[in-house]
């Protein structure tokens, strides 16, 4: 390592080598003297000896292995002095690259977190799903297995090391503080070996907790075990709430591990078939060392091969997939990421093109410069260096300012996204990692911008430039600043047509009727554990409970209750029989909620024909049934319904008839942007299986703000049940936002990233009609001479700038076309390649353009003709 000593020591090596070569030369001198020389002919004969000094000190030099180095360095000293000379020129340069380079390094953080990072357990690479599942038709799910495949794969499995089947739920946490309800999975023993996954505190699972008598055992997360338990680590052996169920603690898990579904518990799940009941849930396993995804894809697809199907069910339907474990928190925002990845990567581009032009301004001030050096003997490649070497430290101050950037956008980034949409939260930070993206990032971004101005510089003969002087590059340089402002341009439609399509998209979203009026109405959702809550009488009468103490609430105009409300997370759906032997379309399904008297009116659902529910539809009373407007025209398009009976059950016996009594509106129960879902509602006096009870979401119509009634419910729920606690109390115009929340924060992070290239593009145009008037200014005053007018002059600029424009519209255009295909899934009845946005954004360009050309064609107006012939 002699050499990097010599490099930091380079001025005393110099030093050094100066001093041998004179003690060699002057005893040369010395030894000619002695020999009857004079001096100065001795000293002249002597060097000529010895050689040129200089070219020795070099050639010595590279004996020490260092001059590559050392020029590096010298390039360095010299374009941080040429940068310093020209702050305004360095500021804007660098600026202009942290914004691209910052947006892309926010964006990457996102993106590392949430994507790249591995799962926190040991081997995540082994970590696998197992699903077979129907992915299309009316009952797509999710990746999952039944219960009876799953009980039947790992019977059979030979490459899993472990398998575990996990469920998340909700579970009512009392006796700990405040009633809560906080989030619980229901996994089975081999969950947490499977994962790898050991409890900081006590012990997981063991093989006889999952059998009933022996499952009233509970794993606490690290978060709810410190805020609710005070960290007590003599916890475990104490037995805690849940449901109303006593369950002893046998472990606490470390801080962070929340999966899956951010529990806060995890329950024994014992895996039983219920003849009645199909369950699916999803399946994890790990992978025994030296077996392959591909392997294990081979296998579950000749197990299911042979398996059954329900009946009715299309094996086409049915997928069998073998999935990385992390597609179960980011499969449904990858795209989004993805795209918004490229749209910052058009930024980018945009910013570098705008620094090249910079850059090819300066260099036309610097051709002579580089000729008389090429002219004094420097080489080709010395100058490229030194020019890139220029170009890299504007490019790595810029992404030293884009990571400050960053450190303030990832925070906005986050808070921008709709709560609970971005999976890893806690993933997601500035390290390591992200800086090198942000250093490499920065290399390449130098590459970009620096290589067309040094190709310029260095590319001409020497001779041509020390003639043709300070303006020798001008022509050269116009169609490669033209060519860089038309493909700004071109990228920023492109990002103006996305944003434009998104924007639309959700406007058109917000537009839709959902088939009742939220304004004004306050919903409150809980659950009823079954230890309290075990038969459909206890659970109407909590419901008939509620519902009388609401609707005598202050501001209360009238109050209802519905199993599984209009956009929540969940909903029952299943198949009915018509009387008289009708037959129903092909697999046509219904929505079949369950719903009290009021409820309609305090939803502000229409009746269309008949009537609501009652007091009188009760147990004791014959079955009737609502149905939605689209049941009615699906099933007897023209006629009556009123009065007809369907069956909910698949062999219907006399007594299981329900009489229709009333049309409804359609209601848009799982999105705005889904379509309207046929529904059959039943009164919940007449629903005798608990299932269906146990969920209950009452809403109430109020007078003014619903916000004002929030603490009234929560107080009528105290005194129907002090030990439940509510899982929401919402007003429903929130629960509407937040269905749009998703594409409200696309369209906005587009429409932030659009709005920047669109910014870069104008600063663009504007630079290079700047340029033009500069260069031509000589021209200017030679055509107003010959008597041209102001006009036109400021014709053949608004000419120069539209033809920039026009060709950039164009390909931007053919570009958009192509791109906008990726953004089909996320928009809301609008095509991607819709005519009126893409002549709205193309207008938007031509009328930015046109201000951008502005102030340079004013300047060029004001030419005074007999200046400008004297400019040079």
């Amino acid at each position: 390592m002699m050499w990097l000593k010599q490099l930091f020591s380079r001025r005393r090596f110099d030093d050094d080598l100066s001093e041998e070569i004179r003690e060699h030369l002057e005893e040369k001198i010395e030894e000619l003297v002695g020999g009857c020389m004079s001096r100065k002919e001795a000293t002249y004969v002597a060097r000529r000896e010895f050689g040129n000094v200089t070219l020795i000190e070099e050639e010595s030099r590279k004996v020490w292995r260092w001059p590559s180095i050392e020029n590096l360095f010298m390039d360095v000293r010299y374009g941080l002095r040429r940068l310093g000379k020209s702050p305004g020129f360095t500021a804007a340069a660098v600026l202009t690259l942290a914004l691209g380079i910052g947006a892309n390094t926010a964006v990457f953080t996102v993106v590392n977190g949430v994507l790249l990072r591995p799962m926190p357990f040991p081997e995540p690479e082994r970590l696998f799903l197992v699903s077979f599942s129907p992915q299309h038709g009316a009952f797509e799910i999710g990746p999952s297995l039944s219960d009876h495949h799953y009980l039947e794969f790992r019977g059979q499995d030979r490459l899993f090391e472990r398998i575990a089947s996990f469920a998340g739920t909700r579970a009512n946490l009392t006796e700990a503080g405040d009633p809560a309800q906080i989030s619980a999975a229901s996994v089975t023993i081999e969950f947490f070996a499977t994962l790898q996954a050991k409890p900081q505190i006590g012990r997981g699972f063991l093989a006889e907790e999952d059998q009933p008598g022996h499952d009233n055992v509970v794993v606490l997360g690290n978060k709810l075990w410190k805020e609710r338990f005070g960290s007590d680590p003599q916890i475990l052996g104490k037995p805690i709430k849940l449901d109303g169920v006593s369950r002893t603690v046998i472990g606490i898990m470390p801080a962070g591990f929340d999966f899956p579904y951010d529990a806060e518990v995890w329950m024994p799940l014992g895996i039983r078939i219920d003849p009645h009941n199909s369950f699916a849930r999803p399946v994890l396993g790990r992978l025994k060392t030296g077996a392959s995804r591909q392997q294990a894809q081979a296998e579950l697809e000749t197990f299911a091969e042979r398996l059954p199907l329900p009946t009715g069910e299309n094996k086409k339907d049915w997928v069998a997939q073998i999935i990385p474990l992390k597609e179960l928190l980011v499969a449904n925002t990858r795209r989004s990421l993805l795209i918004f990845g490229g749209a910052v990567g058009f930024v980018l581009l945009i910013a570098c093109a705008n620094v090249a032009n910079l850059f090819l301004t300066r260099a036309a001030g610097r051709g002579q410069e580089m000729a008389v050096r090429r002219a004094l003997g420097a080489g080709r490649w010395p100058l490229v260096r030194h020019l890139l070497t220029e170009s890299t430290l504007v490019s790595i101050s810029g992404g030293a300012v884009g990571i400050l950037l960053a450190f303030w956008g990832v925070p906005a980034l986050i808070a921008l996204a709709p709560a609970g949409k971005v999976p890893r939260f806690e993933m997601i930070r500035i390290d390591g990692s992200v800086l090198a993206f942000t250093l490499g990032l920065s290399v390449i971004t130098s590459v970009v911008f620096g290589l067309a101005p040094t190709l310029q510089l260095t590319g001409r003969e020497v001779r041509e430039s020390l003639n043709q002087g300070g303006r020798s590059l001008t022509g050269r340089h116009e169609g490669v600043r033209s060519a860089l402002a038309i493909s700004e341009i071109a990228l920023a439609l492109i990002l103006l047509a996305g944003a434009g399509l998104m924007l639309k998209s959700f406007l058109r979203l917000r537009t839709v009727n959902p088939g009742f009026e939220p304004a004004n109405v306050m919903t409150m959702t809980v659950d009823l554990p079954d230890s309290a809550y075990r038969t459909a009488a206890q659970m109407r009468a909590f419901d008939a409970r509620t519902l009388e103490s609401l609707s005598k609430l202050p501001g209360v105009l009238a109050a209802g209750a519905v199993n599984w409300r209009p956009l929540g997370s969940e909903l029952t759906m299943g198949d009915f029989q018509m009387e008289g032997g009708q037959q129903r379309p092909s697999s046509y399904i219904v929505d079949k909620p369950c719903v009290s008297p009021g409820y309609f009116r305090a939803m502000g659902i229409r009746l269309l024909r008949g009537r609501e529910f009652d007091e009188s539809d009760d147990a004791a009373a014959p079955g009737v049934v609502v149905i939605s407007q689209s049941v009615a025209q699906t099933l007897w398009p023209g006629g009556d319904p009123l009065g007809r009976r369907i069956s909910m059950e698949d062999q219907p016996k006399p007594g299981d008839w329900l009489t229709i009594v009333g049309v409804v509106d359609d209601v848009k129960q799982q999105g705005l942007a889904k379509k309207s879902d046929p529904a059959i509602y039943q009164p919940y006096l007449q629903v005798t299986h608990p299932f269906f009870l146990s969920h209950m979401t009452f809403v109430a119509k109020t007078a003014s703000n619903p916000l004002g009634v929030a603490s009234g419910m929560r107080r009528v729920l105290s005194e129907v049940d002090r030990d439940l606690p509510a899982q929401s109390i919402t007003a429903m115009d929130n629960l509407i936002a937040a269905t749009t929340g998703e594409p409200r924060f696309q369209a906005r992070l587009l429409a932030v990233f659009a709005i920047m290239a669109l910014a870069l593009a104008v600063v663009g145009v504007y630079s290079v009609l700047a340029y033009a008037v500069a260069q031509r200014t000589h021209e200017i005053g030679i055509r107003m001479t010959l008597g041209a007018q102001t006009a036109d002059v400021l014709r053949m600029f608004l000419r120069s700038a539209l033809v920039l424009v026009g060709a950039g519209i164009v390909i931007g255009t053919a570009g958009a076309l192509a791109v906008t295909r990726a953004l089909a899934k996320f928009l809301f009845e609008v095509k991607p390649s819709d005519p009126v946005t893409f002549a709205v954004v193309a207008l938007t360009l031509v009328c930015a353009a046109l201000a951008a050309c502005y102030i340079p064609a004013r300047r060029a107006m004001s030419v005074d003709p007999l200046v400008a012939l004297r400019y040079e």
